[in-house]
């Protein structure tokens, strides 16, 4: 029996969500106070006539053993110790969102996503096997990270061009130390891209969507396994 996946994509502006059964998105605004309740409940008003019975979601903050292992940095507090099956009455898988995004990237061998967002979001993929990353915040150049130099605040304070040029040196070096088949470039801020960098291609954000369902599916399922509390 297929399951009916309901895939909730958290990121810093906006909470979305999304069913197989219907193509169209529905949203509303997250924030820097957005608490894991509220988010609950915004998620089952919007949901309230869709059928689910598996919830995936996608989380801003590093993922471990389907519970976050901190507070996201760009929204509110609690979302640590909540009880995300409880709450939705529902399984739940709990990944990344970057992660997330990269698994409805995914197309096959061993790939590399990186998110361009308000940070630097990343995750490599081989056979299937979602290894999530921290990339972001490994040193670049002049004490600064790979994502102070392409973040959304290098972008805005650089300009477009030494923002492009950064994005196009941290490609090269992640590629030469992860050895991936490909890397796919995602997150909000991959369209200021006037080149694409070698062995790249662009992504989607939809493909958040298309993650949240495929976790479900056999071939993902040790991937992110769901875990007793």
């Amino acid at each position: 029996m297929t399951t009916k996946v309901l895939a909730i994509d958290i990121g810093g502006t906006n909470v979305k969500v999304r069913v197989e059964s219907d193509p169209q998105k529905r949203a509303f605004p997250s924030g820097p106070t957005l608490t894991p309740q509220q988010m609950l409940d915004g998620v089952k008003e919007l949901a309230k006539d869709w059928e689910y019975d598996a919830v995936s979601i996608g989380l801003p903050a590093p993922i471990v053993k389907n519970q976050p292992a901190r507070d996201p940095v760009n929204l509110g507090a609690g979302w640590k110790d909540f009880d995300y099956d409880s709450g939705f009455a529902k399984p739940v898988k709990l990944i990344n969102d970057a992660a997330m995004q990269a698994v409805g990237s995914y197309e096959g061998g061993r790939m590399l996503f990186l998110g361009l967002g308000t940070g630097l979001g990343s995750c490599l993929i081989a056979q299937h096997v979602i290894i999530p990353t921290e990339l972001a915040h490994m040193p670049y150049k002049k004490g600064g990270s790979f994502e102070d130099y392409v973040g959304k605040k290098a972008l805005k304070k650089n300009g477009r061009k030494r923002w492009e040029k950064n994005v196009h040196k941290v490609a090269e070096i992640l590629s030469a130390a992860l050895l991936p088949d490909y890397v796919v470039i995602g997150g909000g801020n991959a369209a200021n891209l006037k080149e694409i960098p070698a062995n790249c291609r662009l992504g989607d954000n939809a493909n958040a969507f298309l993650g949240g369902f495929r976790l479900w599916q056999q071939e993902w399922a040790n991937s992110v396994p769901v875990y007793d509390r």
